[in-house]
């Protein structure tokens, strides 16, 4: 697994970006910097192997923080991510493994870790015995952090982004539910309703009888919309859940 920083003046760019990297099992640590006088003090502690860059940041720009890099004893991996075209040509001058264009398309970066991974020479990862679980990268407080996939006992739609609910706290994810909807269906996620998402593995009652279906996910109480109770239904005949009623 590789660590990467990301670069940029925007946070929201950020948390999209570090949320994208996270589901990729190829990503470890994931730094973050919102300046590049940050990115600069954030690396004399610590040591990535590659850092993903916007380049319109005030002060350092981007490619001021790039050839500062170079300048390292381990020079990390250099992807510009940005929404302007024309900077291409220098991006490649400094060496650059990629240039994405904002916005991220999930296929896109994932074909560039590849290239991050290729540059490094480090080994495609072999499947593991146990797999490992699925991090999602996550900001509380202006901190990013990475949580585990499975924590997430349901999601919970906010206008384009979603709210993560775990036992101890809840974190606002730049993602439509539509997507979590779609990339989560095979870790036993399913929809209930338009404003909920739920993991099977972590319902402990289920009511499907009356004029209010619901679902129990630790003390929260979430509604079944008629529309899709029998989707639920279909998925819990073949889930065993904790406890029913």
């Amino acid at each position: 697994m590789i660590s990467v920083l990301i670069a940029d003046d925007e946070q929201p760019a950020i948390d999209e970006l570090a949320f994208l990297l996270g589901q990729d099992p190829r990503i470890g640590v994931i730094h973050v910097a919102n300046s590049g006088s940050e990115a600069i003090r954030l690396l004399t502690r610590e040591t990535v192997d590659a850092a993903f860059l916007d380049i319109h940041m005030p002060g350092l720009t981007g490619f001021d923080l790039a050839r500062a890099l170079q300048r390292f004893d381990r020079a990390p991996a250099l992807v510009f991510v940005t929404a302007d075209e024309e900077g291409a040509l220098e991006a490649f001058d400094l060496a650059a493994v990629d240039y994405l264009l904002k916005p991220v398309r999930t296929e896109r970066l994932q074909r560039s870790v590849g290239r991050v991974v290729e540059a490094l020479g480090a080994p495609a990862p072999t499947p593991s015995t146990a797999p490992q679980p699925e991090l999602i990268a996550v900001t509380l407080g202006g901190t990013t952090r990475m949580i585990r996939r499975d924590d997430v006992r349901y999601v919970q739609a906010q206008g384009d982004y979603a709210r993560l609910h775990t036992e101890e706290a809840s974190f606002l994810v730049r993602v439509p539910m539509a997507d979590l909807e779609r990339q989560w269906a095979d870790a036993g996620f399913v929809r209930i309703h338009r404003s909920y998402l739920v993991a099977l593995g972590h319902v402990t009652r289920v009511r499907l009888g009356g004029d209010h279906a619901s679902v129990s996910v630790g003390g929260a109480e979430l509604p079944v919309s008629r529309r899709l109770l029998p989707g639920l239904r279909e998925r819990l005949d073949s889930t065993t859940l904790r406890g029913r009623s």
